[in-house]
């Protein structure tokens, strides 16, 4: 975890902005809406634009020469690929574009099953081919469909794996309720993971004041989505 050296509240939006992922993942967007949620991503100084597969060509163009980076999804949102695809998928992505972060989906399926050794194998392989062109991996457990102890043991799952990240959730998650990166689920990922990995968390982060509260806890990351950044970030 990260823990700032000042509080979250006295922070300028350019330090703020480093926090986010801003999410431009709709599948219904249109060309001119992913253009335009991308652009103000970057304008914002956002660490990531974070974007589906289909968009690479327009982030790529989009973010060149900013301080604004790619975050690619990988099997996304359900995560039930076989790791070959996903191997596959991710040395397409990383091969043809510079991406700075592959937001990667757990079989939460095996979560629930408990079947740890196929958890981290199927992460570990696609760190294996992420990391050979310096992308980052976050690992996404939808965590809405999982119990406090399946999300700590998820969680050393992926740091045996060697991921850079663990994340909250996809934002798509169709199978109960939908609760996304509570304080509470957010303090047990950072106390299970403490230095050995980084926390996204993502999933109905809209106010400032949760924004601000995740923040000073240690988070070290946050998927936000397009209409919630300028409400984060204070800007009108």
């Amino acid at each position: 975890m990260t823990r700032p050296t000042k509080k979250a509240a006295e922070m300028n939006v350019k330090e703020l902005a480093a926090y986010i992922d801003q999410s431009v993942l709709k599948p219904e967007f249109t060309e001119a809406d992913i253009r335009k949620y991308i652009q103000e991503g970057v304008d914002f100084g956002c660490a990531t634009v974070c974007i589906n597969p289909a968009s690479l060509p327009i982030a790529a163009e989009l973010t060149k020469g900013t301080g604004t980076g790619i975050c690619v999804v990988c099997d996304f949102p359900f995560g039930l690929s076989t790791t070959h695809s996903k191997v596959l998928q991710a040395e397409e992505y990383c091969k043809n574009y510079k991406i700075q972060d592959l937001d990667i989906v757990a079989n939460y399926g095996w979560i629930r099953s408990g079947k740890w050794e196929d958890v981290t194998a199927d992460i570990a392989a696609v760190v294996e081919v992420c990391h050979k062109y310096s992308t980052k991996v976050k690992v996404i457990f939808e965590t809405d469909a999982l119990t406090i102890e399946e999300i700590k043991k998820a969680c050393e799952c992926a740091i045996k794996a060697k991921a850079d990240f663990v994340k909250t959730s996809t934002g798509f998650y169709t199978g109960g309720e939908v609760h996304g990166a509570t304080p509470e689920i957010i303090q047990v990922m950072l106390d299970t993971c403490g230095d050995r990995i980084k926390v996204k968390g993502s999933g109905c982060i809209r106010t400032r004041e949760h924004f601000l509260q995740l923040i000073d806890m240690g988070i070290d990351r946050m998927g936000i989505g397009y209409r919630s950044t300028p409400v984060v970030l204070g800007v009108k």
